[in-house]
């Protein structure tokens, strides 16, 4: 699984980074961006639903693709 977030959509709620904190981080501006280039480990993929479930801007974005 990937996760991207759209910049064109956050709007540095960072909701995402307090329920993902290894998934997620925030840039200079305070906006919300994926960490590790994306990658979601196995045992985060609960964490990476829970984030985008919870993004009020609807700016998470996820491939669960091989």
């Amino acid at each position: 699984m990937r996760v991207h977030v759209d910049p064109s959509r956050c709007q540095g709620h960072n909701r995402c980074v307090l329920l993902a904190p290894g998934l997620f981080e925030t840039d200079d501006q305070g906006f919300a961006r994926e960490a590790n280039q994306g990658l979601v480990p196995p045992e985060l993929e609960a964490q990476a639903r829970r984030a985008a479930a919870n993004c009020p801007e609807l700016a998470i974005l996820l491939d669960e693709g091989p």
